[in-house]
């Protein structure tokens, strides 16, 4: 991840549920409560890059447990994680995350979670042969394929632009060489 990265700004600031394991004074305002106590056990949504670094945080006496636990991201909670599996090609992702690849990417690096990277895969798999059909054919685009379309994340648009644009490319290319013989 670059520091300058737009794409991996965005993705950090998709939304974390943290719970909080100490009673934390002073920090009420994330939970609505300016100036309150945030209980032990309370459930906030953060932006995951505030997350993290209150994950790593402990109390201030040795041998403290760490402030808060984080928990799966909406998008990759079980539920879209089992319409993925049953078909990866009808969810809109980008309706659950438009970073939704690279926030599978960013939380596979804080959780251990085998079935949920297999699941990743697949859908990455599954949906790209869609993207590259839809990209050879604009028929398809433009009807059918448009609600598919509309549900690209980030990375997904930019497969769909590579594969429309690359034999474009290459047929110039071919022209070119064709003059120059």
């Amino acid at each position: 991840m670059s520091y300058y990265d737009i794409d991996a700004i965005l993705t950090d600031t998709q939304k974390l549920p943290c719970t909080f394991q100490l009673d934390v004074p002073g920090l009420g305002y994330l939970d609505g409560n300016a100036g309150g106590t945030v209980k032990a056990g309370t459930i906030i949504e953060l932006p995951m890059w505030l997350g993290v670094m209150l994950a790593v945080s402990t109390g201030n006496t040795p041998g403290a447990s760490q402030l808060v636990t984080l928990n799966f991201p909406t998008p990759l909670q079980q539920r879209v994680i089992n319409a993925l599996k049953a078909d990866p090609k009808t969810v809109d992702l980008r309706a659950q995350a438009p970073h939704f690849y690279a926030l599978g990417a960013r939380i596979m690096e804080l959780f251990d979670d085998q079935a949920v990277l297999d699941t990743l895969l697949d859908t990455f798999k599954a949906r790209a042969s869609e993207i590259a059909d839809q990209a050879h054919n604009p028929r398809g685009a433009l009807g059918d394929g448009a609600e598919f379309l509309r549900g690209l994340d980030e990375i997904e648009r930019q497969l769909f632009k590579a594969a429309h644009e690359g034999p474009k490319a290459v047929k110039a290319w071919m022209q070119d060489q064709k003059k120059n013989s």
